[in-house]
């Protein structure tokens, strides 16, 4: 007989791997089950026996309570359709309704005088008796289940039944006759009519759509507003699955994931329904939670590290933003409380280290699931709490970056026995050195206050306070990991000579937006050209320093009223045009403009908003900043500009007539608002900062299909190459050597700064508590030395080495496997004696330039949209640097009208006779042209970037060749002009590399 390669044959495969029964010829089952049927305990339901209006398969249910509480099978007539059977279902229905079926399988159900128990949880080690009473738990799966009280005709694949309650249902698909996972999703928006009791909210904790190739799954079906969300293992750092040599691809949703145990563990630890309120009605929403394929595989797998090797473990997991980190965090949390292995329980306190409030309120959410959340988690804000918590009881304590230190100050020797997990949000942001060691010293009971002790004994107690403590495990979060978060927390991977670090679990970036947890924010990026000619105003040509000078013009000219006033217009009139016009988000759309200071932002606002009312657009913008600001002999806070308090801005932004955020360093890091989908930057990026910043319109909303930067300050390269670090798994290429610190410390003594008597002498007195009077002298004393006996460049290196030495060891200190005293002797002292050492005095040789010139004209350009592509590669950074030193630059002097003239060759000093011909040209013509090159094309498709840059360069030039006649003055300025070549080069390359080639 032929494979079956139907629908129905692979349904029949799904159950026979679950109930371990085999398909018979006939496609029904054999009534023998597989003698390896135990290792998954799922029965075969009848679709007879499920009573379509109670939405129960009644004979497992009632197989369930006459093996658990037999009285009741007959107190509540459960052989007869009788009133008294029907009041019992009718309550258990509605409390299901009312409940949902989660919390109605952990708790039961009272009716009348009876509690009835409707399922047995997870068995304890060694507790035989609970151990049989989950035995007795009735798995079943139903096939072809009609379920319709009203078209008795529509059936689904297959229902998932728990002692008789339907817990899940599937609708299968089929590669091989040409249906995939998403026919399934449209079955389910399309015939699946949420008004049916069976797909009413909460009464299934989840519905899947299942083909050999994925998995979607969704927690509450709406028609067509229906969101299915991928449920895959991932493949290449991207979405999908991997093959499987022992069967299909997705066989690990029924074999692994849909175990007896594996759904209980969901049941039990991670399902659940929320309640939150609608910031716009005020209305309480209810939401279903089912986890993600990863975040399940993730905190299974902690958990699993944690209860092998117990306290004493740094993991560090990468997990792209969309990842739903607040919700791993929580379940985490939740379950390292109750970790026990056979040596008993593994944490006493759980601690989270948290900047998003939000987090706060998901974590008391999930606990209020599981357990009183008043007696479970506090909220450490102050010295004391901390102490006050523990001793009280409390098993999660969630904390701030900023309080860690104060909050732990007063820990002592207490908790040298207690045992400690602290996951940490955003590691890179979490874990510098100072903070790091005030944590670690509190928790491992070093701070002693035994009036015995020598000075001896506090530097060893301060050196052991830097380690990463024995008695805690530090789980760190991290979208984004730098190269100290990764060799702090990373798992070492020896390769050749170098001992490279990687995460301990990776959900990508790459993966995030395949799946369309988030969007690519790159997708569509624009870069804008700035042109501007300046004028000298002064008679005289005096001499400024360059470099200093340069930076100055451009500031300048960026925040000029009349530049102000000009971007603000292109980013009023373009949102109109091209977001709001176009229903971006279903019309709900807003955008960002990030600023480079307060005084540029306010200066947005004010320009910002007369333009909104001068166009008569019924919408307005809201400023972000921290802190009072003097604006124009004004006294301004972000709150007088609004018209309301700092802390409705995030809620505000969601409502009319708002639509435009205006931010100076704020709402950039950690703000989730999915209704943000355009952005226009006017500051300068690049690494982690680029990322965060453009990743705040990567959010996902059900109506948001794409997003939009203009950017005016920043190039492609600088993006991509902040975006490539990130996009797959972050690795750390080498470990940082400790010997630097040696060889720091030896030329350090070199300078004659210091004597070794100074430095035990103030570390003696710091450390026994001395009047800060008697340090000074000492340090003066070192201060005077430096300034007197150091030239200029001796004075850099000295100090240069000096940071350079504080910073690698109070990094460095944390993790290596010994102690020097020495090192932590110098560190103390020098972090007393670095902010005390003058700069070198530098006279500013840009001072009066921008009193000398004057603006003539400001123009700015779009370039081409561009899909900005990225490496498809795991990323390696380098260590922590731990160079210092050099030497004092010497300013390059030049004249004020060579300043002029080369900031004007730079930045767009070409007068043209034709400016909108020559516009047509460069934004068209010419890269239409170079696109078509069949060598260049060739170089895109089959070689790398260098060498069709190379093949690029040859047809540009070929191209200007041919407009020698028609435009000799656009030829001129390309044969004439390095500066004018070199960007106009640059613009048609980005324009065109990432095109399709045909």
């Amino acid at each position: 007989m032929r494979t079956d390669i139907s629908e129905k044959g692979l349904e029949a495969l799904i159950v026979a791997d679950m109930t371990g029964r085999k398909a018979s010829d006939g496609g029904g089952f054999s009534e023998d089950p597989d003698p390896f049927a135990g290792l998954h305990n799922w029965l075969l339901g009848d679709p007879k026996a499920y009573d379509r209006a109670w939405t129960v398969d009644l004979v497992q249910l009632r197989a369930f309570i006459s093996a658990t509480q037999p009285p009741l099978v007959e107190v509540f007539d459960l052989d007869h359709d009788s009133p008294t059977r029907q009041k019992f279902l009718a309550r258990l229905q509605g409390e299901i309704g009312k409940r949902g079926i989660i919390d109605v399988l952990r708790k039961g159900v009272k009716h009348g005088a009876h509690e009835v128990e409707l399922f047995y949880g997870t068995p304890s080690p060694g507790n035989a008796g609970a151990t049989e009473r989950f035995a007795l738990n009735r798995f079943s799966v139903t096939r072809q289940l009609r379920y319709s009280r009203d078209d008795t005709a529509h059936a689904l694949d297959l229902a998932l039944f728990i002692n008789g309650l339907p817990i899940a249902t599937f609708e299968l698909k089929n590669s091989l006759t040409k249906q995939t996972v998403e026919d399934a999703v449209e079955q389910y928006k399309r015939d699946r009519d949420p008004r049916e009791k069976l797909f009413e909210f909460g009464r299934c904790i989840v519905h899947l759509a299942v083909d050999d190739a994925q998995v979607k799954f969704c927690t509450q079906l709406k028609g067509k507003a229906s969101w299915f969300l991928p449920f895959n293992k991932g493949w290449n750092d991207g979405a999908g699955n991997p093959p499987n040599p022992g069967g299909l691809k997705t066989d690990y949703l029924w074999k692994d994931i849909l175990t007896p145990l594996g759904l209980t563990d969901i049941i039990e630890n991670y399902a659940q329904i929320v309640e939150r309120k609608d910031p716009k009605t005020n209305r309480i929403k209810r939401d279903q939670l089912f986890p993600r394929f990863h975040q399940l595989n993730v905190v299974r797998k902690l958990l699993a590290d944690a209860k092998a090797k117990g306290a004493g473990r740094r993991v560090l997991i990468q997990h792209s933003a969309g990842s739903g980190k607040s919700n791993s965090i929580a379940w985490l949390a939740h379950q390292l409380v109750g970790l026990a292995n056979t040596s008993g329980q593994v944490f006493d306190s759980v601690i989270v280290v948290t900047d998003r409030r939000i987090l706060d309120q998901q974590i008391r959410d999930t606990i209020k699931q599981f357990a009183q959340v008043g007696a479970t988690v506090g909220h450490a804000e102050r010295s004391g709490d901390l102490r006050r918590f523990i001793t009280g009881g409390k098993k999660i304590i969630i904390t701030t970056v900023q309080k860690f230190p104060f909050i732990l100050d007063d820990i002592g020797s207490l908790h040298r026995d207690r045992r400690f997990a602290i996951i940490i949000d955003e590691a890179h942001s979490s874990q510098g050195g100072r903070s790091a060691a005030a944590l670690n010293t509190a928790l491992s009971g070093t701070e002693d206050d035994d009036e015995d002790e020598t000075v001896e004994d506090k530097i060893n107690a301060i050196m052991v306070g830097r380690k990463m403590l024995p008695n805690a495990s530090y789980f760190a979060f991290t979208a984004t990991p730098k190269n100290k978060t990764l060799e702090i927390f990373g798992e070492p991977w020896p390769e050749g000579d170098k001992v490279k670090h990687r995460p301990f679990h990776s959900y990508t970036m790459k993966q995030a937006i395949q799946e369309g947890f988030i969007l690519d924010v790159l997708a569509d990026y624009t870069p804008v050209n700035s042109y501007y000619r300046l004028v000298k105003t002064v008679e005289a040509d005096p001499e400024f320093d360059t470099k200093r000078a340069t930076k100055k013009l451009r500031r300048y000219v960026e925040s000029n009223s009349h530049a102000i006033r000009l971007k603000a217009e292109i980013m009023v009139d373009h949102f109109h045009e091209q977001v709001l016009s176009l229903n971006k988000i279903g019309g709900q759309a807003r955008a960002m403009v990030v600023t480079s200071g307060i005084e540029r932002a306010i200066e947005y606002y004010h320009a910002v908003s007369a333009y909104l009312i001068a166009r008569k657009s019924p919408y307005r913008a809201i400023v972000a900043f921290s802190g009072e600001h003097e604006f124009k002999g004004a006294k301004v806070t972000e709150a007088s500009l609004n018209g309301f308090p700092s802390k409705d801005i995030a809620e505000r932004i969601e409502t009319d007539p708002y639509r435009f955020l205006i931010c100076a360093d704020k709402f950039q890091t950690g703000y989730d608002q999915p209704l943000l989908h355009t952005m226009y930057v006017d500051k300068a990026l690049s690494g982690i900062k680029a990322v965060q910043t453009l990743s705040r319109l990567n959010r996902a909303h059900p109506q948001k299909h794409d997003t939009f930067v203009l950017d005016f300050m920043n190039d492609t390269e600088t993006i991509r190459a902040a975006f490539d670090t990130f996009y797959r798994t972050t690795i750390l290429s080498d470990e940082t050597d400790p010997n630097r610190l040696h060889d720091l410390k030896a030329s350090l003594d070199g300078h004659q700064v210091y004597e070794t008597a100074q430095i035990e002498q103030l570390v003696d007195l710091y450390l026994a508590g001395a009047d800060r009077d008697r340090l000074d002298p000492i340090l003066d004393a070192c201060v005077a030395t430096y300034v007197s006996d150091l030239d200029e460049d001796g004075q850099v290196d000295f100090k240069g080495k000096a940071k350079a030495f504080t910073r690698t060891y109070a990094f460095i200190s944390s993790i290596l496997p010994y102690t020097n005293a020495d090192w932590e002797k110098l560190s103390i002292f020098l972090n007393f004696l670095v902010p005390k050492l003058p700069a070198p005095r530098e006279e500013d040789l840009s001072k009066g330039i921008l009193e000398a010139i004057d603006m003539d004209s400001y123009r700015v350009e779009k370039q081409a949209a561009q899909r900005v592509q990225l490496s498809d590669e795991d990323a390696e950074i380098d260590p922590v640097p731990t160079d210092g030193g050099g030497h004092r630059a010497e300013p390059e002097l030049d004249r004020l009208s060579n300043i002029i003239r080369s900031f004007n060759d730079l930045f767009g000093n070409i007068t043209w006779a034709d400016t909108d011909r020559i516009r047509r040209l460069i934004a068209t013509v010419i890269p239409e042209k170079v696109a078509a090159n069949p060598a260049y094309q060739n170089a895109q498709k089959n070689s790398d970037k260098q060498n069709a840059r190379i093949e690029h360069d040859k047809a540009l030039a070929s191209v200007i060749i041919g407009l020698m006649k028609d435009d000799t003055e656009l030829f001129k300025q390309f044969s004439d002009n390095p500066e004018f070549k070199r960007w106009l080069t640059d613009t048609v390359f980005s324009a065109t590399y990432d095109r399709p080639t045909p």
